[in-house]
């Protein structure tokens, strides 16, 4: 999948392990590559879902439209499909399996 971020400083922060370990912590930033490791190797959205640990999930009320993947509790990795408009299923509910490109939009606790 292809896997973009929202901010020129969020893909510096993402793309820097030394700069993920002294912002979250070790534990948190092998996650965080781990996570983004996973969705770029995913071919569709879909694969998420059979991924152990990754919890992959849509957001509802004011995040709706966003999904969001485990990292260390309560903290998770939130982005978007940018297969825009994101794909729909006849019912309404998005297609996983056609979503092959998404945007990370943030890092962190958004209960």
């Amino acid at each position: 999948m292809e896997v973009s971020f929202a901010s020129g400083k969020l893909q510096k922060l993402c793309n820097s392990a030394a700069k993920l370990r002294g912002k979250y912590g070790p534990r948190m930033a092998e996650l965080i590559q781990q996570r983004l490791v996973e969705l770029s190797d995913a071919e569709t959205l879909q694969e998420m879902r059979t991924v152990v640990g990754a919890g992959c999930h849509e957001l509802t009320q004011n995040l709706q439209g966003l999904l969001a993947v485990n990292l260390v509790h309560p903290d998770r990795l939130v982005f978007k499909p940018t297969d825009g408009p994101p794909p729909s299923k006849p019912d309404g509910g998005l297609d996983w399996a056609q979503v092959s490109a998404i945007e990370v939009v943030g890092i962190g606790d958004y209960h």
